[in-house]
C-alpha cells in the first residue's frame, strides 16, 4: 500500500476532497500540520514548488497543486472515467468546481461581510450546470459522469457541503444535485470518515468564516 502524506494547514481548505477520496477509497496516509508560525518563517515555504501548500508526498514521490494531487489519485484508484471521453468529460467537470471554489475563496477571505447575500443570490445559476450533468447521466441516479465516482465527484461535494453551511436549504432549487450529495455523503467509508473527529474537528477556512 502507498504511503500518503498530506502536508497543510489545520483546515479542510484544498485538502477536504482529497481526504474524501482517500477515505471512501479505504486509503491510509498521515498529515503533517503546519502551523503559521511554522509557515512564517519562510523555511517550508522556499522548498514549495509555487510557494503554496498543499504539499502531498507518495513515498517519495512529491507533488504540489490541489488539483493535480487529485488527478494523480484519481489515475492510482481508477477514478478518471472509461476512456478518453469520459476523463474529459470528467476534467470539464473539474474545471466548473474550480471556477466556483475560486469564487467561494474570495467571499471567504476577502468579501464575506460585504458579499455574502449576494453570493448565495447567485448559487442557483451557477450550480444549474452541475444539476444539467446529473440530469444527462441516468436520470440523476449516478455520478457527474458515467456510472462510477471520479475525483471530480469529491471536490463537487466537498464544496456543496460548504455551501449548505453558508446558506443551509441552498440546494432545494437543484434536487437532483441535493440527492447526490446526499448519496455520496452516506457511502460507508466515507460516512465514517466524516463522522470522525480528524474531519469535524478541523475547520472548513482557515479565518474561521463558512
Amino acid at each position: 500500500m502507498s504511503e500518503y502524506t498530506i502536508i497543510y494547514f489545520p483546515v479542510r481548505g484544498r485538502c477536504a476532497a482529497m481526504r474524501m477520496l482517500l477515505a471512501d477509497q479505504g486509503q491510509v496516509w498521515k498529515e503533517e500540520v503546519i502551523g503559521m508560525d511554522q509557515w512564517s518563517d519562510g523555511v517550508l515555504k522556499k522548498t514549495c514548488l509555487f510557494g503554496q501548500l498543499p504539499k502531498f508526498k507518495d513515498g517519495d514521490f512529491v507533488l504540489f497543486q490541489s488539483n493535480a494531487i487529485l488527478r494523480y489519485l484519481a489515475r492510482k484508484h481508477d477514478l478518471y472515467g472509461k476512456g478518453d471521453k469520459e476523463g474529459a468529460q470528467i476534467d470539464m467537470a473539474n474545471a466548473g468546481v474550480e471556477d466556483l471554489r475560486i469564487k467561494y475563496a474570495i467571499l471567504i477571505y476577502k468579501d464575506y461581510d460585504t458579499g455574502k447575500e449576494d453570493f448565495i443570490k447567485t448559487l442557483p445559476p451557477a450550480l444549474k450546470p452541475f444539476e444539467d450533468l446529473l440530469a444527462k447521466n441516468n436520470g440523476g441516479k449516478d455520478f457527474l459522469v458515467g456510472s462510477k465516482i471520479s475525483f471530480a465527484d469529491y471536490n463537487l461535494v466537498d464544496l456543496l457541503s460548504n455551501f449548505e453551511v453558508l446558506s443551509p436549504g441552498c440546494l432545494k432549487a437543484t434536487p437532483l444535485l441535493k440527492a447526490y450529495v446526499n448519496r455520496v455523503l452516506s457511502r460507508p467509508k466515507l460516512k465514517a470518515y466524516l463522522e470522525s473527529d480528524a474531519h469535524k474537528k478541523v475547520p472548513i477556512n482557515g479565518n474561521g468564516k463558512q
